[in-house]
C-alpha cells in the first residue's frame, strides 16, 4: 500500500498496476477529470499536478507532469490538483487573475497552466518575467496566446503568498511526517517497492534482479504511456536519501544518481554553460523529477548531460549487493542503451572533478526550439594550457553524433600539443567526420550535425579569443 495526500484526504492505494500513472490514478479511479490528458509523454503540461514535500522545516512545490509520475512516486506527499484551488465560492488568486487578464480559451490547458502558476507562486523570489517563463515553460498554449497568460503571472507576482496552503503549511508538514516512510504496490504478479535505505536496495536487487529501477520517470514512464508496456518489478528511488544527497569537496563534486535536476543546477553552475544547458533541459516539470543518474543510466545518445561529464573526466560510483566500484564514465556506454552495468548494479553518485584554473570549460546545445526540446547537437569542450598557451590536455565530447554519448579522440589529437588557435581549430574540424558518423533523423540530417559539430569548434575559438557577448549578438 502507498499513502499520500490528496488536498487535505488521506488516500491508500493499493490493487493497482506499477505502470499506474498519477494521471490515470486521478482521472479513472478517483474521477478527478480537471486534470487533463494532452500528450501523455510530458511535452503540452495539460496534466501539469502540484507535488508538495517536506524541505527541512518548510514545504516544498513542485509542478510535475502527472502523466509520466508513476503513481508510486506520490507516497508520502501531498498531491493538489486544480479542484483543490478555490475555495467557499471565491476563486484562489493565480484562477482570478487568468480570469482578470483573460488567459483562457478553450480551457483546455488551463488547469495545467494554473497549477504552474500556483507552484511559482509558492517558490521563492524572484517572481519575475524570466522565473515565470521557466515556470511556463513546459505548458503549451494552443489558442490563447502567452501575452495574457504572463500579464496574469505579472498581476500575481507582487501580490504575498497568503492562501490557505500557506496558513495550514505547519500542519501539512505534521501530516505527511506521520505517513509510513516506505510502501509497496501489488497487483497480481506485479509488484512495486519503494525502499528507504541502499540496504534494503541492495536486498531487493538481489531477490529480483530483473526489476526496473525509476527515479524520476521522465523516460522509463514513456514506455507505458507510449509503448503501453507493464512493469511486473518496479523499485522507486524517491525516499531514498542516501541517492540524493550533494557534496561539495575541494577537487570534486560528488552528486547522489537519485538527485532531481532541479536540485542539482545551483551546485553545478560552476562550471561554465551547464546552468543554461539545465534550464533548457526539457521543462521545469521534467527537472523536478528527472534525475543526473536516470539520463546517464538510460544510455541514450541524445542525454544532455554525458557529453558534459565526458568531457569533465566524470567517474561513476556503481554498487552491487553492498560492493562499490568506481569507473569513469568514459567507457560505460557499450552501444546504444547499453552500458557495463551488471544485473543488480545500480549508479549510487556520480563524481565530477572541478575546474582547475588552467583549464578552460564550455557546453552548446543546438536544437529546434530553446525550451524542452532534444539536441540535434550537443558538444562539451574542456581545454588544459600551460603557461606558455599550449594545450596540454583536451576532451571534446558530442551527445547526437553516435549510438552513445562519444568523445572525439582524433579530434583531441589534433588540438593537444598546440596554441588553440585557428590552425589548431581547422585541424579538428578535419577530424570531427572521423570521429562522428551521425545519422539522418527528424532532428536533423547527419552533414547538418557534422557541420554544426564543426562550427561549434569555431564558436569556441572566437568566444575564448574574443568578446563573447559580441559575438553571439553579431
Amino acid at each position: 500500500m502507498i499513502q499520500f495526500l490528496l488536498g487535505d484526504e488521506l488516500i491508500r492505494a493499493d490493487g493497482l498496476p506499477p505502470e499506474t500513472s498519477l494521471l490515470d490514478y486521478l482521472r479513472s479511479h478517483l474521477a478527478r477529470t480537471g486534470t487533463k490528458e494532452g500528450c501523455a509523454s510530458g511535452d503540452c503540461g495539460a496534466c501539469t499536478v502540484v507535488l508538495v514535500e517536506p524541505d527541512g522545516e518548510k514545504l516544498r512545490y513542485r509542478a510535475v507532469n502527472a502523466c509520466i509520475t508513476l503513481l508510486g512516486a506520490v507516497h508520502g506527499r501531498q498531491v493538489l490538483t486544480v479542484e483543490h484551488l478555490g475555495q467557499a465560492g471565491a476563486l484562489h488568486p493565480v484562477q482570478q487573475a487568468m480570469v482578470d487578464c483573460h488567459g483562457s480559451q478553450c480551457g483546455f490547458c488551463t488547469p495545467g497552466i494554473v497549477m504552474s502558476l500556483f507552484a511559482w507562486h509558492h517558490s521563492p523570489p524572484p517572481h519575475d518575467r524570466e522565473t515565470t517563463l521557466t515556470a511556463l515553460s513546459g505548458n503549451l498554449c494552443r489558442c490563447t496566446g502567452y501575452r495574457p497568460i504572463l500579464d496574469a503571472a505579472t498581476q500575481i507576482a507582487g501580490q504575498p503568498c497568503t492562501d490557505r496552503f500557506a496558513r495550514d503549511a505547519a500542519l501539512t508538514l505534521a501530516r505527511l511526517r506521520e505517513l509510513p516512510a516506505t510502501g509497496t504496490l501489488h497487483d497480481s504478479e506485479q509488484n512495486a517497492w519503494l525502499p528507504t535505505s541502499l540496504d534494503e536496495l541492495d536486498d531487493l536487487l538481489q531477490r529480483h534482479p530483473q526489476a526496473r529501477l525509476i527515479a524520476g520517470g521522465t523516460d522509463l514512464a514513456l514506455e507505458a504511456t507510449q509503448n503501453l508496456k507493464a512493469f511486473p518489478a518496479l523499485i522507486h528511488l524517491d525516499n531514498l536519501g542516501e541517492l540524493q544527497h550533494l557534496e561539495t569537496h575541494a577537487d570534486h563534486l560528488l552528486i547522489g544518481a537519485a538527485r532531481p535536476y532541479a536540485d542539482c543546477i545551483e551546485a553545478l553552475a560552476e562550471f561554465p554553460g551547464v546552468a543554461a544547458l539545465m534550464e533548457r533541459l526539457g521543462s521545469l516539470q521534467i527537472r523536478q523529477r528527472g534525475t543526473l543518474g536516470g539520463n546517464i543510466a538510460n544510455a541514450s545518445p541524445i542525454g544532455d548531460m554525458p557529453p558534459v561529464l565526458l568531457a569533465l573526466d566524470a567517474k561513476l560510483r556503481l554498487r552491487r549487493a553492498g560492493t562499490v566500484r568506481v569507473v569513469p564514465i568514459d567507457g560505460f556506454f557499450t552501444g546504444y542503451r547499453k552500458t557495463i552495468l551488471q544485473p543488480g548494479e545500480y549508479i549510487e553518485s556520480v563524481l565530477i572533478p572541478r575546474l582547475k584554473a588552467h583549464q578552460k570549460f564550455r557546453i552548446d546545445k543546438i536544437s529546434k526550439r530553446r525550451d524542452d526540446d532534444i539536441s540535434a547537437v550537443c558538444m562539451a569542450l574542456r581545454l588544459d594550457f600551460d603557461d606558455a598557451g599550449i594545450v596540454t590536455d583536451v576532451r571534446l565530447a558530442c551527445g547526437g553524433m553516435a549510438a552513445t554519448p562519444l568523445r572525439g579522440a582524433r579530434s583531441e589529437a589534433a588540438l593537444r600539443g598546440r596554441p588553440f588557435d585557428a590552425a589548431a581549430v581547422s585541424a579538428a574540424q578535419a577530424a570531427i567526420p572521423q570521429d562522428f558518423q551521425p545519422i539522418d533523423d527528424l532532428r536533423a540530417s547527419a552533414a547538418y550535425r557534422l557541420k554544426v559539430a564543426q562550427n561549434l569548434l569555431q564558436r569556441a575559438l572566437l568566444e575564448w579569443s574574443q568578446n563573447a557577448a559580441e559575438v553571439r549578438h553579431a
